[in-house]
């Protein structure tokens, strides 16, 4: 669940669904819960357990968790947002798939409306003037987001998302 106040992934009974979610975007709100209380062992354990839900070889991130530096993990999650360093595996498997989902859901919006059936023979064979959409509910705003910031969408403001020109 997306909490829109803390801009960040919250875990549902617990569990983090690594098909849906950015780890990134959860190890975000580690580095700012653990800002806020230095001292507090869960939210390396809610970190721990994410990066085991993934199954995915990030060797270098499980080593920087294992260690329990908060430096380094903001650091990492610093170089994540500007774009220096690439994404967990995991964000990029979850990142392509959001992007194939919202192409294919474009696509049968515009479909649908250049099917559109009325008895006005005239008002057939027409474009499609859909450029943008909301995006899938499935996946977090915290997706689109990223797909935004990477320039993979154009957010067009109020929850709509276009794709750039090609």
């Amino acid at each position: 669940m997306f909490d829109p106040i803390r801009k960040r992934v919250t875990t549902i009974g617990g569990m983090f669904d690594p098909k849906m979610a950015l780890l990134s975007t959860l190890l975000n709100g580690v580095v700012a819960d653990l800002s806020a209380k230095p001292d507090d062992a869960a939210p390396w354990a809610a970190a721990d357990q994410a990066l085991a839900a993934t199954g995915s070889n990030e060797p270098e991130l499980a080593s920087l968790l294992a260690s329990r530096d908060l430096e380094a993990l903001r650091s990492t999650c610093a170089q994540w947002s500007s774009g220096a360093r690439l994404l967990p595996s995991c964000d990029r498997e979850v990142l392509k798939r959001a992007m194939t989902a919202f192409r294919k859901s474009l696509k049968i919006t515009r479909l649908n409306d250049e099917s559109s059936l009325t008895r006005n023979p005239m008002t057939q064979g027409r474009s499609s003037g859909i450029l943008g959409m909301t995006p899938p509910s499935r996946y977090p705003p915290a997706v689109w987001s990223e797909l935004a910031r990477q320039g993979r969408l154009i957010d067009a403001k109020h929850g709509i998302y276009e794709l750039p020109p090609e």
